[in-house]
């Protein structure tokens, strides 16, 4: 590669990152609809080559099948999941002076008596006017945002257009997947172009595995610790067993936190120290079926993106370019990892490493 490669390279990635930048507001949508369709096209590739005798699905039907789904799942959601944990959130309020009241009975004398100094009793009401009065800053700013809305037409316009934008945008991407790959495999430098696409398929399983099999695996643990909570009767058991699933993309700290929380809604609830097992139990048996099951079977294991490397990547795209950041945060955290991967072997077969001159 000569200089002036290496250089046009360089003012290449710059002039990217910041137009990214610059064009950060309305990337949005389409960087979540390019997520959506890369997480739907396997699916379409399997199903486009679906053939009834002399009848074949093709890519059309196969992308209106997948896409049918996708709005279904929302939809599920939208109409089952969300009603229920808003019925679970205001059945925990209405009975929260009562796990208060027992708080105050039963687990500040034990506390007070266990480490030898006085805590003081906890008042529900000074809770409940901190609550509301949080909640009422939040109605003036929510007022006073509805009210600037209403005075501009075009941020209300752009809100709902980004918001139409996006499953537009999934359908034809989804639709156009396989010969986007193809006209930018086309476009490659013919020298470059071995090199590119080694670098793209690994890539790709990195990236597939991680985004693909843990969206998998963090549905299916939202579900058995939704299921198991409540099985023991909890009542908050969708709200915490969904958060639970949802925050573990990075090992471990979806059950840490599922099971702290869970813990302590337990004995507010039941009030009844030995709820604390089944809980323990039902997050224990999560954390044996993925690491027995569900890991293996989807995400296996040529992922090699670390917990912290994870979290690294998803705070710095979110500070550096808000949400749209988040959403790029894992896959540019990809391909940077293959990247430093094939340097590194590089690397260990020069002369520079090597004891040995070539």
């Amino acid at each position: 590669m000569t200089d002036s490669q290496k250089w046009f390279i360089l003012v290449f990635l710059l002039v990217t990152g910041w137009l990214i930048y610059i064009l950060a507001p309305i990337l949005m949508p389409f960087a979540f609809a390019a997520m959506l369709a890369y997480l739907g096209d396997p699916l379409a590739d399997k199903l486009e080559i679906i053939k009834v005798k002399n009848w074949q699905l093709g890519r059309s039907n196969a992308v209106v099948v997948v896409f049918s789904m996708m709005v279904l799942i929302v939809f599920m959601l939208a109409m089952v999941i969300v009603p229920v944990i808003e019925s679970q959130i205001n059945h925990f309020l209405s009975k929260f002076p009562d796990y208060i009241l027992w708080f105050n009975e039963a687990v500040i004398p034990w506390l007070e008596q266990t480490l030898g100094f006085e805590i003081g009793l906890i008042e529900s009401d000074k809770i409940i006017a901190v609550i509301k009065s949080h909640w009422q800053k939040a109605g003036q700013s929510a007022i006073t945002f509805i009210g600037s809305v209403s005075h501009s037409g075009a941020v209300l316009a752009e809100w709902l257009m980004n918001v139409l934008l996006i499953p537009v945008i999934t359908f034809y991407l989804l639709r156009d997947w396989d010969v986007l790959v193809k006209k930018i495999h086309d476009l490659l430098p013919r020298r470059a172009t071995p090199i590119a696409v080694k670098l793209a398929v690994e890539t790709n399983t990195v990236l597939g595995a991680f985004m693909r099999g843990q969206f998998y695996v963090m549905l299916a643990l939202g579900v058995i610790y939704s299921f198991g909570l409540w099985m023991i009767d909890l009542n908050l058991a969708l709200l915490i067993g969904m958060m639970a699933g949802l925050i573990s993309f990075v090992p471990y700290l979806g059950s840490i936190v599922g099971i702290i929380v869970a813990c302590i809604a337990a004995l507010f609830q039941f009030q009844d120290v030995t709820y604390l097992v089944p809980v323990a139990l039902v997050f224990i048996i999560g954390q044996a079926i993925e690491g027995m099951l569900l890991t293996p079977w989807l995400v296996g294991d040529k992922v090699g993106l670390h917990p912290v490397a994870v979290m690294f990547a998803v705070l710095a795209g979110g500070q550096l370019f808000g949400f749209l950041g988040i959403l790029l945060a894992l896959p540019v955290a990809s391909v940077i990892m293959v990247i430093l991967r094939h340097i590194h072997e590089i690397y260990r077969d020069s002369d520079f490493y090597s004891t040995e001159h070539k």
